[in-house]
């Protein structure tokens, strides 16, 4: 899933439809971010059920969030900047020490070896929820995003609730294709020496990269 836009949507005159959420939550699902690199990344360097575990993990972590904006919790991101600051370093600290770990990782592994250690699809979606939930701009995200489909005739919680889970999953199914055609691709890597070193190097580069821009793309407000 894409990295949220922080989008300032709450002057909105009136209520959106839902087939306007459903086309916007499509568009920016499909858009890749740090939750799809994230997962690409996963998956070239451990195969298909590691992307699969990864993207779940990920989809629990942004429900988390989606149920923090339901019920306010992301006002705080957005008034403390000490609060904001915290967990966006944490976040990028986190994608910094699985891309290291990655690039540390023995180049003689043979093929059916990981990259990332031992195939522990438990501690994969692990680390699939933290990068997601140490991702305080999608909690600003939903904050912002979900209101505009919100009829305020009935239970904005509830309704914040349905919305944020129907976005997670349509971002899952999204992120579904990328681990596809990513496992569809790693066999490539694997017959070649080089080309499985390259995608070694790729996978931790890229962890490292978003880890960097994670830290660097510091105001509240910004992508």
């Amino acid at each position: 899933m894409t990295e949220m836009p922080t989008l300032l949507l709450s002057g909105s005159a009136a209520t959106l439809p839902f087939s306007a959420f459903v086309v916007a939550s499509l568009v920016l699902a499909a858009t890749p971010g740090a939750g799809v690199f994230y997962i690409v990344a996963r998956t070239l360097a451990q195969g298909r059920r590691a992307g699969l575990a990864s993207l779940a993990g990920v989809a629990l972590g942004n429900l988390a969030n989606a149920g923090a904006a339901s019920i306010g919790l992301a006002a705080l991101f957005a008034v403390s900047s000490p609060a904001f600051t915290i967990v966006r370093y944490a976040g990028a600290a986190y994608l910094l020490y699985l891309g290291i770990k990655l690039l540390r990782a023995g180049a003689t592994r043979q093929p059916d070896d990981t990259i990332f250690g031992a195939a522990d699809l438990a501690a994969i979606f692990r680390d699939g929820f933290v990068v997601a939930l140490l991702n305080p701009k999608t909690a600003l995200f939903f904050a912002a995003f979900l209101p505009q489909f919100v009829d305020p005739t009935t239970s904005a919680l509830s309704q914040n609730l349905l919305l944020g889970s129907l976005f997670v999953l349509i971002a899952a199914v999204t992120d579904s294709l990328y681990v596809l055609t990513a496992s569809a691709l790693r066999p490539a890597l694997l017959r070649c020496s080089r080309l499985r070193g390259v995608g070694r190097y790729l996978s931790g580069s890229a962890l490292i990269c978003l880890g960097i821009l994670a830290a660097v793309t510091g105001t509240r407000g910004s992508k």
